[in-house]
């Protein structure tokens, strides 16, 4: 069986057995993991229905719902191994923000392991002409089973009232401390039969959700909602202090030039 076909073309057709999609789910999944696990990079497959069937129609991916898509995480283990690496490397070419070069090209040489493949990348950074996101993250995450999005309506007991209250990921062995850094769209592949897997509910309490968006909403500074879990690993003091400095003081603490950290980033 092929890797895979023509980009206009869906490689589950009507008449392909059942588990062809499953599987070429899971060969894109091995290859993807093989690349990007190395880098601190994890990745989480979903079907594009599942995502939209939770959004309203002004946020939804243009995308047929059984479209096999990958939720793309960085771990704390990606600053050593993707970071500080592809720095030292392309200490001269860094124009934007470190981080999110570096895994725009790491994303972008993984569509190399795919030539008969159309992939299409979208980053967290990424808006659209209206000013949206070009998708909402978090909502991703959820779906795909990477991590469980707290938002308000996890708590019964709502205390805060007509405040504005953000929702918040919680990784099952991170808890805060990773980031969602893209998605990986593969529309000529359809994966009607994929099931989806539930994210782990870590904060299953109501006092330590509501904990939770607490410390998210009105300290996320000191990062404390980070720890609402125990973790199994998180961010290098190095790393802690790499992002809370302000962005264009960021070079200097990756020992890149004077000239480099002029750059404004916005």
């Amino acid at each position: 069986m092929r890797a895979g076909g023509p980009a206009g073309r869906n490689y589950r057709s009507r008449g392909a057995p059942r588990g062809a999609g499953a599987a070429m789910e899971r060969r894109v999944a091995e290859q993807l993991r093989g690349a990007l696990g190395p880098l601190g990079l994890e990745v989480h497959a979903f079907k594009v229905g599942w995502y939209n069937a939770v959004l309203q129609p002004a946020f939804h991916l243009p995308y047929p719902d059984d479209t096999l898509a990958f939720v793309v995480l960085s771990t704390p283990s990606m600053f050593d191994k993707a970071l500080k690496p592809f720095v030292s490397k392309e200490r001269l070419k860094i124009i934007r923000d470190p981080v999110d070069q570096c895994v725009s090209h790491h994303l972008s040489r993984v569509k190399e392991k795919f030539p008969d493949q159309r992939v299409d990348i979208m980053f967290d950074y990424e808006m659209l002409p209206s000013r949206k996101p070009k998708f909402l993250a978090q909502t991703a995450a959820h779906v795909a089973g990477a991590a469980y999005y707290y938002q308000r309506k996890d708590v019964k007991l709502d205390p805060w009232g007509k405040k504005k209250i953000f929702g918040v990921c919680i990784h099952p062995k991170y808890g805060g401390w990773f980031a969602i850094r893209g998605l990986l769209l593969f529309p000529a592949i359809q994966v009607p039969f994929l099931e989806q897997p539930a994210p782990v509910d870590c904060v299953s309490t109501e006092e330590k959700r509501i904990e939770l968006l607490e410390q998210f909403n009105f300290h996320w500074q000191d990062g404390r909602y980070r720890d609402i879990i125990e973790v199994k690993e998180r961010y290098s003091e190095e790393q802690k202090a790499y992002f809370a400095t302000p962005p264009a003081e960021r070079l200097r603490l990756l020992g890149l030039s004077q000239e480099a950290q002029r750059i404004t980033f916005h």
